[in-house]
């Protein structure tokens, strides 16, 4: 079990640095090759950031575990909204009532009622894989037309118009290398766990890996929240949920045939659900998300694990 932790550990810290480099070469790169930053945003960066949780579902499928990819996407995003947002909350209040993300709020809800209804015809395959891309493509256009007129108040993350060609090629090349290697020690730790544990993969995918691979948008709401920026908590969580829904178990099911645990079904999806409708209030209403509700979020995904794990 100490190995299997290790090996989890390594894995989730490969999957952040080699998701930060990566980041970092890509956008210096598209923008050194003409691209916009609203582009460069929309496609490298929201890509880019989702790399970890990515590799980790087409790498489980690929190697015979596929309840860790439905797992990993579905309890990511129940843990980007109880969470994500609850803990930072505990840390700061975050104003929301100058913020706007109602669009894109509704684009995610929409997103999950897709992902829901593909669930229950599943198990998802390469055609499910092509209708969640499809949608994605759909909402990435929709967010480009909207903003257009924003583009040049966008501050793009990794930014540095002093690297060199041999910086770029050094963060990509390193990206791209840690990447597929700490998604392979985290699953198998992951697989490995769950049969020690003697509970199912998806389990783990829900509990586990979601949280590990939820480190990243963690640490940026957190930073958005210590600076008052709400916009980008909320959107941090809500563009993440979308491409978790969406991209990456689109691209995984293209990559393999992902059958859907009975019992993700029944609960898991559902939960997931109620949880994006918990923000509907901060998004319409600009409620302050204050300690209280943090607490109040942070029990509810602490009961939520404790309730899979009994």
């Amino acid at each position: 079990m100490l190995y299997d932790l290790l090996f989890v550990a390594a894995g989730l810290v490969l999957l952040v640095m080699a998701g930060d480099a990566l980041v970092k070469g890509a956008v210096n790169l598209a923008l050194r090759l003409g691209f916009t930053p609203l582009v460069v945003g929309l496609t490298v960066v929201a890509f880019g950031t989702s790399a970890p949780e990515l590799l980790v579902s087409v790498k489980a499928v690929l190697t015979g575990a596929p309840g860790i990819a439905i797992g990993n996407v579905v309890g990511s995003n129940t843990a980007n909204i109880l969470l994500v947002l609850g803990v930072p909350a505990l840390i700061a209040t975050i104003h929301t009532a100058g913020s706007d993300t109602r669009r894109s709020y509704l684009s995610m809800l929409a997103a999950s009622v897709l992902f829901i209804v593909l669930c229950l015809l599943g198990p998802v395959t390469w055609w499910h894989g092509l209708i969640l891309l499809a949608g994605l493509t759909l909402m990435l256009i929709d967010a480009y037309r909207n903003g257009r007129e924003e583009e040049a108040e966008g501050e793009l993350e990794g930014v540095d118009p002093g690297m060199g060609r041999g910086r770029i090629a050094i963060y990509l090349v390193a990206g791209l290398i840690g990447l597929p290697l700490g998604a392979d020690l985290l699953v198998r730790g992951a697989s490995s766990i769950a049969r020690d544990m003697g509970v199912s993969e998806t389990v783990i995918g829900l509990t586990l890996v979601a949280v590990g691979t939820s480190l990243p948008e963690l640490a940026t709401t957190l930073i958005a929240a210590l600076r008052r920026e709400a916009d980008v908590a909320l959107g941090n969580i809500i563009g993440s949920n979308m491409f978790n829904l969406l991209g990456i178990i689109g691209v995984a099911g293209l990559v393999g045939t992902i059958p859907i645990d009975p019992e993700i079904l029944r609960f898991d999806l559902w939960i997931m659900l109620a949880a994006s409708v918990l923000l509907a209030p901060f998004v319409f209403r600009g409620w302050t998300v204050s300690r209280p509700w943090g607490a109040g979020l942070t029990a509810l995904y602490a009961g939520y694990v404790a309730i899979l794990l009994i």
